[in-house]
């Protein structure tokens, strides 16, 4: 079992940043933690995913360069910084446990968190 709190959204303009936490607890280890995004009328996608115990990460194209993923096992969260937001980044923001392995699909998660919303203003 995993349980994971979401945190951090909140409204920005357009070019602003902003830090999505993840507070994961139970049984992590081993685990890849990714965060998805669901715009209105849209799919749930794929936004970032690192590996709790370290090492690999892994980014959707429109993530790269203006988001990164990060942890801090001492306090058994996994970060999204995003920078130079654009109002196309508006959506609400899930975290999620995936198995050992990556998944960047919605439906190989395991556990999922409330979502947290982000507005970009343009």
């Amino acid at each position: 079992q995993v349980q994971l709190v979401v945190s951090g959204g909140g409204l920005v303009q357009a070019g602003g940043s902003l830090r999505l936490s993840c507070v994961a607890s139970g049984r992590t280890f081993g685990r890849y933690i990714d965060w998805f995004r669901q715009s209105p009328g849209k799919e749930r996608e794929f936004v970032a995913a690192v590996h709790w115990n370290g090492g690999s990460s892994y980014y959707a194209d429109f993530a790269k360069g203006r988001f990164t993923i990060s942890r801090d096992n001492a306090k058994n969260t996994v970060y999204l910084q995003m920078n130079s937001l654009k109002p196309d980044d508006t959506a609400v923001y899930y975290c999620a446990a995936g198995p050992s392995s990556f998944q960047s699909s919605k439906a190989g998660m395991d556990y999922w968190g409330k979502g947290t919303l982000v507005t970009v203003s343009s």
